[in-house]
């Protein structure tokens, strides 16, 4: 039978098989993106590797679940999570809650995929493209030098 898959069985070999995290330039290029930590920038892309076409707003950052990827403390996960959220680079879309309900974030390059089961309010507020709003507080303008 043919399935139309014969075509395909040269495969690319100028890369490594399997699939690929694509974060755009703008992203890349972005102060947000520039002002983050080593570890905040590690942890974007830790979600931008959960990303498949269907499921931004469902990405995990829970301490669980990065265990298996490394990531040790959770106070490290905790702060880059805040440098993220407060960058605007990822917006939170279920809030999570103990004994075993994880929060699910959405990064905000992509349009939020719809879930059911987002907190209120959170298609309606979700701002595709809210980091490229974020202005860069390190370079401001001096005072001059202080006068002693």
């Amino acid at each position: 039978m043919a399935n139309g898959r014969r075509g395909r069985s040269k495969r690319d070999l100028s890369r490594e098989p399997g699939g690929f995290v694509a974060m755009p330039w703008l992203v890349m290029d972005s102060t947000a993106y520039l002002n983050l930590s080593h570890t905040a920038r590690s942890l974007l892309l830790e979600l931008a590797r959960q990303l498949r076409p269907d499921n931004n707003g469902q990405l995990l950052a829970s301490r669980a679940h990065l265990l298996k990827r490394g990531w040790r403390s959770a106070d490290v996960i905790d702060r880059a999570k805040r440098e993220l959220l407060n960058s605007e680079l990822i917006v939170e879309t279920v809030k999570g809650h103990r004994p075993n309900k994880a929060s699910w974030f959405a990064v905000t390059w992509r349009l939020l995929d719809h879930h059911p089961s987002y907190d209120a309010g959170v298609q309606s507020t979700f701002r595709r493209g809210a980091y490229s709003q974020i202005q860069n507080a390190a370079l401001s303008p001096s005072d001059g030098p202080k006068s002693i």
